[in-house]
């Protein structure tokens, strides 16, 4: 092994002065030819995606941006820039916060889609097993904020059914998470429907991401709204916000 140029291995980037190649294609070729979601696809995957494939990706990129800054991660960008930090450290922050509970949801419910599809039983005995693994919470359904429904999923699934008539997708994921949301529904005697991350889950599965993956979109596509929050809160100032106003107290109970 060359004690430098064998440090580092990668088939993503190569380079020297003068030139720049990104999975064999040089850059200036790509800027101005590849839309961001389509580079990001390239970045991760080597091949650049079909014009359907990519409006379909870029869906569930848009879909996830933000949920407003009661969400911890958005809370945390804005809390940083009040302590005088830049934008690049707000952001680091919020995105160190999208862990398993807050943000780790759409990759779990892309493990749950593969595990259920090549459970060897019914629906309902491959649920069953996954709560006997994984808890009684099955990711990517209901929500605790928007009831009945959450306004995203539908969207997205109606755009997962237009890439499958373009021959985008199968549409496998699709039925199947609709056949868990119909089973959930039946258990819980009441409506139960798919969440964003359930829909973006379907569409990532669809596409061939890779369950970590789903989580790593999705960092992508809230940082989008941790920069907006973090930049609005520096143009509004304030000096050393916490979670809540000065005059509420938290609870001692030592």
């Amino acid at each position: 092994m060359s004690d430098v140029s064998d440090w580092w291995r990668t088939s993503i980037i190569d380079m020297e002065p003068g030139r720049i190649d990104i999975r064999g294609t040089p850059i200036q070729e790509l800027i101005g030819a590849i839309s961001f979601p389509g580079m990001i696809w390239l970045m991760l995957r080597g091949d650049a995606p079909t014009e359907a494939q990519a409006r379909l990706f870029e869906a569930a990129l848009v879909a996830s941006v933000d949920h407003g800054p009661q969400a911890p991660s958005i809370a945390a960008a804005r809390m940083a820039i009040t302590c005088g930090v830049g934008l690049n450290n707000a952001m680091a922050s919020a995105v160190n916060m999208l862990g398993d509970v807050h943000g780790g949801a759409g990759e779990q419910a892309v493990e749950m889609y593969h595990f259920v599809e090549a459970f060897d039983g019914p629906l309902p005995a491959a649920l069953d097993a996954w709560t006997e693994s994984h808890g009684k919470i099955l990711p990517g359904f209901g929500h605790r904020f928007h009831t009945p429904s959450d306004p995203r999923s539908p969207r997205l699934m109606a755009l997962v059914e237009e890439a499958r008539q373009a021959g985008a997708v199968d549409g496998r994921y699709a039925d199947l998470a609709q056949a868990i949301e119909a089973e959930i529904s039946a258990r819980k005697k009441r409506p139960l429907p798919m969440n964003i991350d359930g829909a973006t889950a379907v569409i990532f599965a669809e596409l061939g991401f890779a369950p970590p993956l789903a989580r790593g979109i999705f960092c992508l596509s809230r940082s989008v709204g941790i920069l907006a929050h973090a930049w609005e809160q520096q143009q509004q100032g304030g000096r050393n916000k916490g979670p809540t106003p000065p005059a509420y107290r938290w609870t001692y109970d030592g």
